[in-house]
């Protein structure tokens, strides 16, 4: 599952997993200087229950550490991923 780079604005971005045009998966947030505030993550019914949030917030944070970024968690799924893994503490501002 590959997932795209989109910025939809200046300051907000995302990575999503599109199908046929039809968006399945993402997960945004806003870049304030050298920080991710993570705002929202969205998958499809379609692919509940196969780990895709995860891949989308692993992603995140690879494209975080590739730029020396920190992540705020304000998603509630990140806050939670967050909470539950270390896996992430390199990346928590």
């Amino acid at each position: 599952m590959e997932f795209q780079l989109q910025h939809v604005t200046a300051n907000k971005h995302a990575f999503v997993y599109e199908q046929q045009g039809k968006r399945l998966a993402e997960i945004t947030w806003q870049q304030n200087g050298q920080v991710m505030v993570m705002d929202h993550t969205y998958v499809s019914d379609k692919l509940r229950g196969q780990g895709v949030a995860k891949k989308l917030l692993d992603r995140a944070a690879d494209y975080a550490r590739e730029n020396d970024y920190k992540m705020e968690a304000v998603c509630s799924y990140v806050v939670a991923a967050f909470e539950k893994s270390d896996a992430y503490d390199d990346v928590k501002q």
